[in-house]
């Protein structure tokens, strides 16, 4: 049977706030039945996010089973990750249904004592994308052994558009018949491709390890690996999953991404964002001492702008770095696959 989620988002439901739903609307829409959003006014995921199609926004978990829904996924990956509490009910009512439960929380539903019974008892399967292997190890540099070239998306600030510009150049470099892969490092992207590690749920110790063991299952499937990115150097909450994650992955080159409408870390406003050529700057110079990794373009996320301001900002930012620019999502990023295939081709070996 195919899965097909009822996207819980209520009150959270948009461009940003959502996520998790978001990215599999997106990139499955074939598994996404409809959103659950009792505050939300629009009848379509198309109305809120511009791509979706004709996916329905429901105000009760009965409507969302009747549009087909025979499972639950958390929508939101909100800062912190626990589930709030007016959820509890409509998790328990999916239960109860004989519904799966797909969430990436940083608050385990199948650690929870009621869902635990309560799944046992219904023989329901609740998958906590987050939840990380037991048996990781710190990290140690073998990716140096691999012979695919590995590029790490990193950012200027979290929810940037990583894991959705990797997935966005994979589809193109696919297209022109690159053996590509990629390598999910955050709840949303596990669910989209079906493995992948949660680094931010990692022991600080193991985020490199985690990285490590997801470069080299990559490599596995592909000449070119491109490694979902998180957090951001200078964020400070989240710096610390981003330098793991570019000491365990020992990325080639990155693609660096960032929104120009946002002027300062997302919830700190007391951090600007440096300009983009000291960004560049900044993320070479962290990788140098381990393995010299250029920025070899900039992907920029303009959803909040008008179409003739997000091209003003795409042609500032390559002015400004030097390097090929593009909103992946909504002009497409063929001069950054390209940047990448010319890198992949003349790289050191």
């Amino acid at each position: 049977m195919t899965t097909r989620f009822l996207a819980i988002c209520d009150g959270k439901f948009g461009p940003i706030s959502s996520k998790t739903a978001n990215g599999a609307i997106r990139f499955t829409p074939e598994r996404v039945a409809a959103v659950l959003d009792t505050q939300c006014q629009a009848k379509t995921v198309q109305d809120v996010l511009g791509y979706g199609g004709d996916i329905p926004v429901v105000h009760s978990f009965g409507d969302g089973v009747a549009a087909g829904a025979n499972a639950l996924l958390v929508g939101i990956a909100p800062s912190g990750g626990q589930l709030p509490k007016a959820w509890r009910g409509w998790i328990r009512e999916a239960i109860q249904s004989g519904m799966e439960i797909w969430s990436g929380l940083h608050f385990f539903i199948g650690d929870d004592p009621e869902f635990a019974e309560l799944a046992a008892r219904h023989g329901v399967t609740i998958r906590d994308l987050r939840r990380p292997p037991a048996d990781l190890m710190v990290s140690t540099g073998r990716v140096r052994e691999l012979a695919s070239t590995v590029i790490l998306t990193v950012g200027s600030d979290c929810n940037m558009g990583k894991m959705t510009s990797q997935l966005e150049l994979r589809a193109i470099l696919k297209r022109r018949g690159r053996k590509v892969a990629f390598a999910g490092t955050g709840q949303t992207g596990i669910l989209i491709e079906g493995w992948g590690i949660a680094v931010d749920a990692v022991i600080a110790d193991f985020i490199g390890g985690a990285a490590e063991r997801l470069t080299m299952d990559a490599a596995q499937g592909g000449d070119i690996v491109l490694v979902e990115g998180q957090g951001s150097i200078i964020h400070p909450g989240y710096s610390g999953v981003t330098f793991g994650l570019i000491h365990g992955s020992l990325p080639h080159a990155f693609v660096l991404c960032h929104q120009p409408s946002r002027k300062t870390i997302d919830g700190n406003p007391w951090v600007p964002l440096p300009p983009l050529k000291d960004l560049v700057q900044m993320h070479e110079a962290v990788a140098r001492p381990l393995r010299p990794a250029p920025v070899l373009a900039i992907c920029l996320n303009t959803f909040d702008l008008p179409e003739s301001a997000a091209r003003d900002a795409i042609k500032a930012a390559e002015d400004e770095t030097g390097l090929p620019a593009a909103d992946p999502v909504r002009f497409g990023a063929e001069n950054v696959a390209d940047a990448i295939e010319r890198f992949h081709a003349t790289r050191p070996r």
